[in-house]
């Protein structure tokens, strides 16, 4: 019964979604936007910048700088990639429960035997399993493009354990955690704008863990990779216990009549 009440749960979730083209724009424009972003960044810098990878750097040792340097920006956009389902939460998990306590359509929902730990788990992977999927398009369409722009011998410096850690066991940690720092927001924030505010704490993380990367201040090796991949997972178990606590199932009903 839990399985089917969270599916269900999930499946409203997805009806309300495919209602607004707009949010469903959004989600498509913004992988398309860093992934193009990614791209632009790796034909420009190479050869309009005078910016090289340190000779104490192992790499892609051998290859001509310029080349050195377009290895270290492709391997950037694993990366880039956590920011898609971040972004995704900003706009999708912080309105789910918002919108419903303005709308009242909360109530109704509040009323039946779901538990509040299953009805917020539906929420989170409502939109948590579009947005992995979006993230992993992306990363597929990333690779494809930069095969296309002659890119391609490049590719053998980049994916590796390191790559596909952080695509198919990172990812799906910070996609997780996204949904569920929305959630908290939406179910505690008394309008959208707030609720983005928290969601957005997200974000700021992986931009500082792009820039750490980029300056080669820590190089993720695929036990870093792991070990970040684990932790995030361990804390989206955490937080989704917070999320259930700060819920406060009853108030809601009483405050938003």
């Amino acid at each position: 019964m839990t399985a089917r009440r969270i599916l269900n749960v999930v499946r409203k979730e997805w009806r309300l979604m495919a209602r607004s083209p707009s949010n469903l724009l959004f989600v498509l424009v913004v992988p398309l936007l860093l992934v193009g972003q990614a791209l632009l960044l790796t034909w420009i810098v190479p050869r309009f910048l005078a910016v090289g990878v340190p000779d104490s750097s192992t790499i892609a040792p051998g290859l001509p700088d310029a080349d050195r340097l377009r290895v270290l920006l492709l391997d950037q956009f694993r990366f880039f990639v956590l920011l898609i389902p971040a972004m995704v939460a900003n706009v999708f998990a912080t309105l789910s429960i918002v919108e419903e306590k303005i709308t009242g359509t909360l109530e109704p929902l509040l009323a039946t035997p779901v538990r509040t730990w299953e009805l917020l788990l539906g929420k989170i992977l409502s939109g948590a399993i579009p947005a992995l999927v979006v993230a992993w398009a992306s990363a597929g369409l990333f690779m494809a493009l930069a095969v296309a722009s002659g890119w391609g011998p490049l590719l053998r410096w980049v994916v590796g354990p390191s790559w596909y850690l952080a695509i198919f066991l990172l990812t799906p940690a910070i996609s997780t955690l996204s949904f569920v720092f929305g959630v908290i927001g939406s179910s505690r924030a008394g309008d959208a704008k707030g609720a983005q505010n928290l969601a957005v704490v997200v974000v700021l993380p992986l931009f500082a863990l792009i820039a750490v990367q980029v300056t080669g201040l820590v190089h993720f090796t695929p036990l870093l990779t792991l070990l970040l991949s684990l932790g995030i997972a361990a804390l989206d178990a955490l937080m989704l216990r917070v999320a259930v606590r700060l819920f406060a199932r009853e108030s809601i009903l009483v405050r938003w009549r």
